[in-house]
């Protein structure tokens, strides 16, 4: 019976029976909890027609991988492309052209927005944000929008859009500058890219349009935050494209748009037929949107660059292509030099001819080395059959390299403003996505490691700082787990036992490459590493990365030569005797000793430039306010409005989006001081700052808007009645002094100014009447805005005297033409009120408002309560 007791029984509800008593165990409390939020998550998607509305997946609940992906699916089916995740945007490339999604329109929408936050998602909104920080003076004001993703994701059209909104946003609101300047400004930072995108795109497996380089541009704005420039960086072109393109793959774009674009005359100085056929040119036969020969060149015009320099880009380029089809065979003495296939002697003869160097010495240059034993003496030794294919490959990706660098020289120098011109600036940064092909070697290595410091910046700047700064004040906080990098990044970049560490030494010895041997030192230095494995029954020497995004295997093979990245010199010895004057140019400065065996110890490695590089470009990341796009590719063929969810979950989990919105909705530090925040269950006033949950803290911010807006208001009002009341008061005295000018024209303009003339009104004129009732003189005075006759020698005047001395102090009569006191005659009247009245009938006629009419009589009532003249019933006459 004990014995029965002693076993385990259960109850059948996730408990155990031991000995009598009920113990609970912690996989039963786990499985209900996961029972309970598989009915949450259940409940949340039954109602797929509302899964489309949200445009914050912060509002999801509960956030899951699972609910994040069934939301990011209903919005693509819907056609909505872009949606917010916290603090980033995550983009989904639709894979067609989508009408007015990037207009001037909707630009302009975004840009005059009072709170584009509140406006549905777009790469405008983190556009216009990093733009009104600057504007603001945040702190930090720079600004950097990172774009990041996998090949083919859409980083490139999506930096290409924010450069469109730059050049138009920051340029249309120039009130200081021509419309002139302004276009020319905005075209040339525009025109950078297509050509960019042609000498530095090329067509892969997973993206048609992808980036082989990475670049940072900084675009420039002056003190009114307005766009005066533009410069760019770029990061590791990948320049074994030239010559070696991986299967149903292309070469850059410039070449193909030569083929396509070229005109009949072009193609005859290129030495190239519309039948011919390029090795390196694979998959000539599938046209691109990308292969538009005519938009590059008219981009290289408004840069600046000539017809004639274009001529010699060309001639280079058509040069490379000609190289490509020399095809080398063994010769009949070992001893000598590798002979040339008969049909490669004619593509020698025309690539040299390209290049503008002689035949005779491009061929020894390609078939023979040349060994210094000295100052003086010098050895030659023929080439190997494998040697001078690698010479070829190697002359066309320094020559290819060089002219790229060249034209970012010239692009910098055509758009960069002075720097006593602009004062703050927007990085625009677009690198290569994360790569994992059937082959991957020191390329591949290269970008994925890039990806990699990329993430961690991500990592170091939303979550994990975030999370320790609510630590370090004191906030009760659960954490958040994340997919930390820094292992893998360890394992590349580690001092001394990292990848490329050991790499670097493995170049650095004097004696051929083994990639075995590398192979054995990497497993022996790095065995303890768990991000690094290996496959004991692969053939080939390899090992395995566990990047952010996935496993990557790196073939061993070839890593060390690609590192070391030799020129032979007597290569650059015979460019720089080139009379291209372009070609001449690139090499002009270039010293080819430190290519020799003794100074090799000297030589810069690619991966070590390439990190020197990348550090520097983090350093400005972390001096800048960054701002995160997530661009994530919903199916690997590229095929319009098709998602896959196996895909996209790998990219959400990859990039750490899910575990973004559970930091993002839970809280958001404010940089406020505590005076003004409420402590309460969703406030916490901590030592220095105060937090608060995201969506108190946005009800905060409204209400503080509003806050704001009404003061605005208030204050505007208040300015404008000043404004009003200084402008009343200045007419006020603008009119006094008008009126003092007036009436002293006035004056100057009377009888009595002119010459002094009198009359008593008791004299006699022509049938005079006497005006008894007036005791003293009155001076008659003409009223230039009075009556102007034309001739009128007879005028009948009649005035009322009776207290008129106490009512005004002039009298005003009509001066006419020609005055004279024997032309009036002076009656005497009596009205009521005293009021004086003067009739005038003229003989001629008189204009009325234009009108031709003749003009009975005319009264003028002066003013009882003022002591000058009101005016003459505003009627303006003129003679005929």
């Amino acid at each position: 019976m004990n014995s029965e007791r002693s076993q385990r029984i259960g109850n059948g509800h996730g408990e155990k029976v031991k000995g009598g008593v009920r113990k609970k165990s912690g996989l039963a409390h786990r499985k209900s909890l996961n029972d309970s939020l598989e009915g949450e998550v259940k409940a949340f998607l039954l109602d797929e027609g509302q899964l489309h509305t949200y445009d914050d997946l912060t509002k999801v609940n509960p956030v899951t991988p699972t609910t994040v992906l069934k939301c990011l699916q209903a919005r693509y089916r819907a056609k909505v492309f872009y949606t917010h995740a916290g603090c980033t945007l995550v983009a989904l490339n639709p894979f067609q052209p989508v009408p007015d999604l990037y207009s001037l329109d909707v630009m302009k929408e975004y840009h005059c927005a009072p709170q584009p936050q509140e406006s549905k998602p777009h790469i405008f909104i983190v556009a216009e944000e990093a733009y009104r920080n600057v504007q603001g003076q945040v702190e930090p004001v720079n600004q950097s929008l990172v774009v990041s993703g996998e090949s083919g994701a859409g980083k490139t059209w999506t930096s290409r859009c924010l450069m469109k909104y730059y050049a138009t946003v920051a340029a249309s609101s120039s009130l200081m500058k021509s419309q002139d300047t302004v276009e020319r400004i905005e075209k040339r930072v525009l025109d950078s890219n297509p050509i960019m995108e042609a000498f530095g795109n090329a067509c892969t497996l997973r993206n048609s349009n992808s980036s082989r380089f990475g670049k940072y541009i900084q675009l420039q704005l002056n003190r009114s935050q307005l766009l005066v420039g533009a410069s760019v960086q770029t990061y590791l072109l990948e320049k074994t494209r030239v010559a070696g393109q991986p299967v149903n793959e292309r070469n850059f774009h410039i070449f193909y748009q030569m083929m396509t674009g070229g005109s009949d005359e072009q193609r005859r100085e290129w030495k190239m037929s519309h039948d011919q056929h390029f090795a390196w040119l694979p998959n000539a036969e599938k046209t691109l949107e990308e292969d538009c020969f005519d938009e590059t060149v008219e981009a290289m015009v408004h840069l600046g660059i000539n017809a004639e320099k274009q001529g010699h880009i060309f001639r280079i380029l058509a040069g490379l292509l000609q190289l490509g089809n020399v095809i080398f065979c063994s010769a009949m003495d070992e001893s000598q030099p590798c002979d040339l296939e008969e049909k490669s002697k004619d593509f020698m003869h025309r690539c040299a001819s390209l290049l503008c160097v002689p035949v005779e010495e491009l061929q020894t240059c390609l078939r023979v080395r040349t060994l210094r034993a000295g100052k003086q003496s010098a050895l030659f030794k023929p080439c190997s059959l494998a040697d001078c294919s690698v010479r070829r490959d190697c002359l066309a990706k320094v020559i290819y390299a060089q002219l790229f660098e060249w034209l970012v020289t010239f692009i910098n120098d055509s758009i960069c403003a002075d720097n006593s011109t602009w004062c703050n600036f927007i990085g625009l940064l677009d690198v290569y996505g994360f790569e994992c092909f059937q082959f991957n070697n020191l390329e591949q290595l290269c970008i994925n490691y890039a990806n990699e410091k990329l993430q961690q910046h991500f990592v170091a700047h939303y979550l994990k700082a975030q999370q320790e700064e609510y630590v370090s004040e004191g906030l009760e906080w659960s954490f958040v787990k994340y997919q930390d990098n820094q292992g893998c990044l360890d394992l590349i970049e580690g001092i001394p036992t990292g990848v490329f560490s050991l790499l670097n030494e493995e170049c650095l010895l004097n004696r051929a490459s083994d990639a075995k041997q590398f192979r054995v030192r990497l497993e022996k230095e790095l065995s303890d590493n768990g991000s690094m494995s290996w496959d004991k029954f692969s053939k080939q020497p390899h090992f395995t990365v566990a990047h952010y995004a996935g496993k990557v295997s790196y073939q061993i093979e070839g890593m060390m030569e690609k590192n070391k990245d030799p020129v032979p010199p007597e290569l650059i010895h015979l460019l720089q005797k080139s009379e291209n004057p372009l070609l001449h140019q690139l090499f002009a400065d270039r010293d080819p000793v430190g290519q020799g065996t003794r100074g090799l110890r000297q030589v810069v490695t690619v991966v070590s430039k390439f990190k020197n590089s990348l550090e520097n470009l983090m350093k400005i990341l972390h001096s800048t306010t960054p701002h995160y796009t997530r661009c994530i590719k919903p199916n690997t063929d590229c095929r319009p409005l098709t998602f896959k969810k196996e895909e996209v979950i790998m990219q959400l989990e990859a990039c750490g989006i899910v575990e973004t919105i559970h930091i993002s909705r839970r809280m958001v530090c404010i940089v406020q001081t505590e005076s003004g925040i409420d402590p309460n269950p969703q406030n916490r006033v901590c030592s220095q700052r105060a937090f608060s949950i995201q969506c108190c803290w946005h009800r905060h911010k409204q209400r503080r808007r509003h806050a704001m807006r009404r003061a605005c208001t208030l204050i505007q009002a208040a300015v404008r009645s000043w404004l009003v009341r200084r402008a009343v008061r200045r007419w006020h005295r603008a009119a006094i002094v008008l009126q003092r000018s007036w009436r002293k024209w006035r004056v100057s303009r009377s009888p009595a100014a002119k010459g002094n003339y009198y009359f008593k009104v008791s004299e006699q004129v022509t049938g005079s009447v006497q005006l008894s009732s007036i005791q003293e003189p009155v001076m008659v005075r003409g009223w230039p805005m009075g009556l102007a006759l034309a001739s009128a020698p007879t005028i009948t005047v009649s005035m009322t005297a009776t207290g008129f001395q106490k009512m005004m102090s002039v009298m005003a009569c009509l001066n006419g033409h020609c005055f004279r006191s024997g032309d009036y005659k002076v009656e005497t009247n009596q009205f009521k009120q005293g009021v004086a009245s003067i009739r005038a009938q003229p003989r001629g006629s008189i204009k009325l408002h234009y009108q031709r009419s003749p003009l009975l009589y005319a009264d003028l009532h002066p003013d009882h309560k003022r002591d000058g003249v009101t005016g003459l019933n505003q009627i303006l006459l003129e003679s005929t």
